[in-house]
């Protein structure tokens, strides 16, 4: 005998349990991302964000996610963009564009630093591409001269 058959009435009261307390839809991180940059001046602008921004952001978007805020937050505020705007800036700015805090000097080391690793990763890869490059380059030229020399 399957529950609904034993008892009719605990499948639909289970229904109604699981409708009584409706999931919100839940914006993606990508989609935060574009809906605070088109309405607010400090994610724009890439500008140095408030400390402790998730939570004034929560309370005027209450239909973002915590947990997809904060990949969103983390997309920002990884950026290239914001990192040089971070390592620049002396002030920190709130939703509205307005002065809410200071940037210290050892938040402006680790941007730099931060974008200093990156710059040199990019290198590095850009360097280790060329000499690729070139060896298949010299590899192939070797294997026109072998036919040319060996081929009838």
């Amino acid at each position: 005998m399957t529950p609904e058959q034993a008892d009719p009435g605990a499948v639909e009261s289970q229904n109604n349990d699981a409708t009584e307390a409706p999931q919100r839809p839940r914006v993606e991180p990508r989609a935060i991302l574009k809906r605070l940059q088109a309405e607010s001046p400090a994610f724009r602008d890439s500008k140095p964000l408030a400390l402790k921004i998730d939570a004034s952001i929560l309370e005027r978007y209450p239909d973002f996610d915590r947990k997809n805020l904060r990949i969103a937050l983390r997309l920002h505020t990884a950026s290239t963009k914001y990192l040089k705007s971070l390592e620049r800036g002396s002030e920190r700015f709130d939703l509205d564009g307005k002065p809410s805090g200071e940037v210290t000097e050892e938040q402006r080391q680790h941007a730099a630093s931060t974008l200093k690793e990156r710059f040199a990763a990019v290198a590095k890869q850009q360097r280790e591409k060329r000499e690729a490059d070139e060896a298949e380059r010299r590899r192939a030229e070797k294997l026109k001269q072998l036919v040319t020399k060996f081929g009838r």
